[in-house]
């Protein structure tokens, strides 16, 4: 049961977290040449809706992207479920499902909706970071390391983007260094749990023949 619940949690966090990069980079490419979607000086979110002095929502763009972000903070909040069932790991299980309540806040509130999105933007990349650090409860050398790695990464680059310091990269660079670490995190781990047979055990009784 311990090795099916893992299983399950492994492909649906692997599958939201590359099927959203994945919709991220087609509604970059579909968002209209005119006035242009710039990695560097866009927001992430103005792929739902751009707003500047006013609001522009350019479609498919904005459907693809708000849809796919709504899949991922489901497919995080379910995936958290059963790692809970098979780690039991409270406090991990909980900082996944507020990230996945994050991601969903992303897409149900869009710029439009103002600081209620920047709320919900804040949500999904602190506590994503934070739960790639917490995750340390449950996987095993080397990935170990590469989820604390990742989880820095995001909340280091979190407080130079809320502070206004982008470091040469632009707005939309520096959130993409937000951003990218987190979700690599929910693939990578999303690969761990499928390549496991039941990471539950201890070390020791792991290692045994």
């Amino acid at each position: 049961m311990t090795s099916s619940n893992q299983k399950i949690a492994g492909t649906l966090l692997f599958a939201g977290s590359v099927g959203f990069i994945l919709a991220m980079n087609i509604a970059e490419w579909l968002y209209p040449a005119n006035p242009g979607y710039s990695v560097s000086q866009n927001y992430i979110s103005d792929l739902g809706a751009t707003c500047r002095s006013t609001c522009n929502i350019y479609q498919p763009t904005s459907t693809i992207f708000n849809t796919s972000i709504v899949i991922l903070g489901i497919l995080i909040i379910s995936g958290s479920y059963f790692l809970y069932r098979s780690y039991k790991k409270k406090v991990f299980s909980l900082l996944l499902i507020l990230s996945g309540i994050g991601a969903m806040g992303v897409g149900i509130f869009p710029e439009t909706t103002g600081n209620l999105h920047s709320i919900v933007s804040l949500i999904v990349f602190l506590f994503g970071g934070l739960a790639a650090i917490a995750a340390l409860q449950i996987v095993r050398r080397p990935f170990n390391y590469f989820s604390i790695f990742l989880g820095l990464l995001t909340l280091f680059a979190l407080g130079l983007y809320t502070s206004g310091n982008y470091l040469g990269f632009g707005p939309g660079g520096m959130e993409r260094l937000v951003a990218y670490p987190a979700l690599l995190w929910g693939a990578g781990l999303g690969g761990y749990m499928l390549s496991t047979q039941d990471s539950s055990k201890p070390w020791s009784a792991a290692a045994k023949p």
